[in-house]
């Protein structure tokens, strides 16, 4: 018989995730600003300094391309670093360091090398965080060779997650949606490891296929949920990685439904949704019954007051509206 499922936030998943791994191997520290005394930006290491100690949980100074370098560094010389970057638009200030260094180094190198760094950040928008602080910029991430980027939405992919990245050879970024940290679920017990290779179906049908990742998975479940309503089956694909694409999951789903909409928190241009839209008309254009349609945010830079900020995102109406428009007769 199986456990019970345990109830569970978001942030409470990744502090475990963190926990585990610290744990299970000494060689594991994490580091960045405000990750000991104050317990984190979003409050996901809380606590941990007092149990494991300043060595292991270590706060540094307000300079991203010292301490991701640092990072780099130390993965190279055998450690499991996790470095927490506050918020996506100050991994910015690090960019070289990740795409120059960590991301190259083992093809530079001629598999010499491995850079086993995994990156946290927080990203995307809903909180009133202005302009600065709203980015989403994981699709940037996804272009580059050499990274793994990952985008749990689920309270089971942030707990889990983590254990498969420090796992792998190779540096790995993970994105955790703001708006996300104080989601509750129920943690499902006889899930004890997930994969970063692969999409997942977690609404089956038949009209439609919705894909996304990160925060808005519940609004296109929310969405699909008023959709059958109205007599229309939404399957809903959570990509979950973005770099390696799942694409085979999503034109899978798409030769179902023959329809599809990609809803993507991040700008239209040049962004994931723009990609996945271009795979799909190259690889599978012949089971499209109707133009791909993406719904994105608004190419502003995000508003701070409340009202304007959810005007710029894509919302659960936006989704609805889309299918709706989709499944017009032609």
């Amino acid at each position: 018989m199986s456990a019970a499922p345990i109830r569970m936030t978001y942030r409470e998943a990744c502090k475990q995730a963190i926990r585990d791994a610290l744990q299970a191997d000494s060689r594991c520290f994490v580091m960045g600003e405000d990750v000991g005394k104050y317990g984190g930006c979003y409050a996901v290491t809380k606590g941990l300094l007092e149990e494991f100690g300043p060595a292991r949980i270590v706060d540094t100074p307000l300079a991203e391309v010292g301490f991701v370098g640092a990072g780099v560094g130390a993965a190279l010389a055998g450690l499991r670093p996790i470095v927490e970057i506050m918020t996506c638009n100050f991994s910015l200030l690090a960019l070289d360091q990740i795409m120059n260094n960590a991301a190259t180094l083992s093809h530079m190198s001629g598999g010499q090398f491995a850079v086993p760094l995994v990156i946290r950040m927080a990203t995307g928008a809903g909180r009133q965080l202005a302009a600065q602080h709203s980015h989403s910029l994981e699709g940037w991430y996804a272009h580059i060779p050499g990274l793994k980027v990952l985008v749990p939405a689920t309270v089971d992919d942030a707990r889990h997650m983590l254990a498969a990245a420090l796992a792998d050879p190779n540096p790995v970024l993970i994105f955790e949606h703001v708006v996300l940290y104080n989601m509750e679920g129920e943690l499902d017990s006889a899930i004890t490891a997930v994969d970063i290779a692969h999409a997942q179906v977690r609404r089956a049908g038949t009209d439609v296929s919705l894909v996304t990742y990160g925060n808005s998975l519940p609004k296109c479940q929310a969405a699909a949920e008023t959709l059958q309503q109205e007599g229309v089956s939404a399957e809903v694909i959570d990509l979950r990685v973005l770099r390696p694409l799942d694409m085979a999951c999503v034109i899978a789903s798409v030769s179902r439904t023959h329809r599809c909409v990609i809803v993507d928190e991040g700008w239209k241009s040049g962004s994931i949704s723009a990609e996945i839209a271009a795979r799909l008309a190259e690889q599978a254009l012949y089971e499209l019954d109707a133009p791909v349609r993406r719904v994105c945010a608004r190419e502003v830079p995000v508003p701070y007051a409340a009202h304007m900020e959810e005007a710029c995102l894509p919302q659960v109406a936006d989704i609805v509206a889309a299918v709706r428009d989709l499944m017009k007769p032609r």
